[in-house]
């Protein structure tokens, strides 16, 4: 018998995790010095979900795992304006300062490195940040993520109502076809206007045409005949 379990379709990962920095660490004991790794992650579900959290461990493995459970314990909500944020937001904690701008659909993500880990696991697709303070990475993701948090904090508080990205697709469509209406009444337009110009032109051929007809010149033989028998 044949075996199928390999053939079976790998099932969609609920999350995304990106590392952001790994550093070698030592701590003293009564052994002497035992190293390890200390490793910052961000997790997020690219739906507004989105998590960071540092795992230390004598393995860079164990790490991983553990910034993982860490990420996901401290998720927060972005609250998403279609596929960007609502509104700026500059933020400093600790040597970390960053300054996050909503920007139109189709723009993409403009970001550095740990800034842009954060918002595309977060599944902000249009964004731009700039790194104000430190250029540590983990400042920076701290940083980043806090100004994350204080949106969602005054997204809560003033009840601010907010766009879906399915919203948004709508509104397009509607001003799409709205402008393709416009454009075919222009064209109609457009075109009554030239038909009337050319049967302008042809009755003005046709009256020319009448005007430019010769006269029937009569011989003063014919003229008499036609006197005598009238």
């Amino acid at each position: 018998m044949s075996d199928h379990r390999n053939n079976k379709p790998t099932e969609p990962k609920e999350f995304e995790e990106k590392v952001i920095q790994i550093s070698r660490v030592s701590k003293k004991t009564k052994g002497g010095n035992k190293m390890g790794f200390s490793i910052l992650m961000v997790v997020g579900d690219k739906k507004g979900k989105v998590g960071i959290g540092l795992g230390k461990a004598p393995d860079v493995v164990a790490a991983i795992k553990k910034g993982i459970k860490k990420a996901k314990k401290k998720m927060i909500l972005v609250p998403l304006d279609g596929t960007t944020i609502p509104f700026k937001m500059e933020v400093k904690k600790g040597a970390g300062r960053v300054l996050l701008k909503p920007a139109p659909k189709g723009t993409g993500v403009i970001a550095g490195g740990p800034v842009r880990a954060l918002v595309e696991v977060a599944g902000i697709r249009d964004i731009s940040a700039k790194i104000l303070g430190s250029d540590n990475q983990a400042s920076s993701v701290y940083a980043a993520f806090e100004a994350l948090k204080k949106i969602q904090q005054i997204v809560d508080i003033r009840g601010i109502s907010l766009r879906s990205i399915i919203d948004i697709e709508k509104e397009e469509k509607e001003k799409i076809k709205e402008l393709q209406e416009k454009a075919k009444a222009t064209a109609n337009i457009a075109d009554a206007k030239e038909a009337k110009k050319v049967i302008a032109k042809v009755d003005n051929k046709e009256k020319n045409v009448v005007k430019a007809a010769p006269k029937k010149v009569v011989s003063k033989p014919a003229a008499k005949k036609a006197v005598k028998k009238a």
